[in-house]
């Protein structure tokens, strides 16, 4: 029986990252995980996880976590545990939540904002563009095309694709592989490896604990673990049904092409029979009228292609 809680299902994230107690986990790991940002994180205050549209009929958005920081960035955390047609559709979208409550009304506003960062943990793995990348850490901003230089510094959409994640535990080498190595392996840990013995590791598990729950919360887990789970066979299924037709499709697109080429080789060798008797045909009208002319058979042979013997035979 597990000791620690998936940090992936819905309850458990929430009770790890998203109470103020627990406020310097959140820290370390935003830290980390926006480890190319200027600015250090020292503190931060969690908001409220709804945002209505800008009018009645507008789609609200649930963030899983949002917080702004003590340098003014606005931060979104969001966890996908399945596949999405359009999930980065859906970041820009709440982005542009974070974005629009920053107008100010009146005429004295000049527009600045603050920065705006949208962090994706991803359950499963890009299948467009990122499919043969092994890089699991993507960091995505407005870029000049011409000079792939940043063009806007203070939106940022960062994926992290937990499955590409493969290290074992003696191979990790930085305190942001020990996030992502827990993210993905937590839920399994039965003791505590010597390189995580850090006191934030330490006290992401000690909070972690299904221990620690209250019955009615031990409930609530399990309900969220039980829906993890069933989203994760279906995803499964759905792979491996994919492969399977993948496999017949290539199968049957090989024997469509076998089946093409040897009928365009019997094409070919028929066309080129059919040639070889013309020309054959013409060559024994031409000799016999030659021989039927007197002509000698050392030149109806030169002028036929027939041999001698087979002149010989027609005469």
């Amino acid at each position: 029986m597990s000791i620690y809680m998936n940090p992936l299902t819905d309850f458990a994230f929430k009770k790890i990252f998203g109470e103020p107690s627990n406020k310097e986990i959140l820290i370390d790991f935003l830290n980390t995980v926006l480890k190319e940002n200027k600015k250090v994180i020292t503190d931060l205050a969690l908001l409220g996880n709804e945002h209505l549209g800008i009018s009645k009929d507008n789609r609200a958005a649930i963030f899983d976590l949002y917080c702004t920081t003590d340098n003014e960035e606005h931060i979104i955390v969001e966890i996908q545990r399945s596949t999405q047609l359009f999930y980065k559709d859906r970041t820009v979208y709440y982005s542009s939540f974070l974005i629009q409550k920053q107008g100010e009304k009146g005429s004295k506003w000049n527009y600045e904002m603050a920065p705006v960062y949208i962090v994706s943990l991803l359950d499963f793995n890009f299948e467009t563009e990122y499919q043969n990348n092994f890089s699991y850490y993507h960091k995505v901003k407005l870029t000049d095309i011409a000079s792939g230089e940043i063009f806007y510094d203070k939106l940022t959409f960062i994926y992290l694709e937990l499955p590409k994640f493969k290290k074992e535990i003696e191979e990790l080498e930085s305190h942001f592989d020990k996030w992502v190595y827990l993210f993905r392996n937590m839920e399994g840990l039965r003791t505590i490896p010597n390189q995580l013995n850090e006191y934030i590791f330490m006290k992401l598990l000690e909070k972690s604990k299904k221990s620690n729950l209250k019955p009615f919360e031990l409930t609530e887990y399990e309900t969220t673990l039980k829906t993890y789970r069933d989203n994760q066979n279906t995803m499964e299924y759905t792979i491996q049904m994919g492969i399977k037709k993948g496999i017949a499709k290539e199968v049957e697109q090989a024997v469509e092409k076998a089946v093409e080429k040897a009928v365009e080789q019997a094409v070919e060798k028929a066309t080129a029979q059919a040639l070889e008797d013309g020309k054959n045909k013409k060559a024994m009208e031409t000799a016999k009228i030659s021989i039927q002319e007197g002509l000698p058979i050392s030149l109806i042979s030169k002028l036929t292609g027939l041999t001698e013997k087979e002149i010989l035979e027609l005469m």
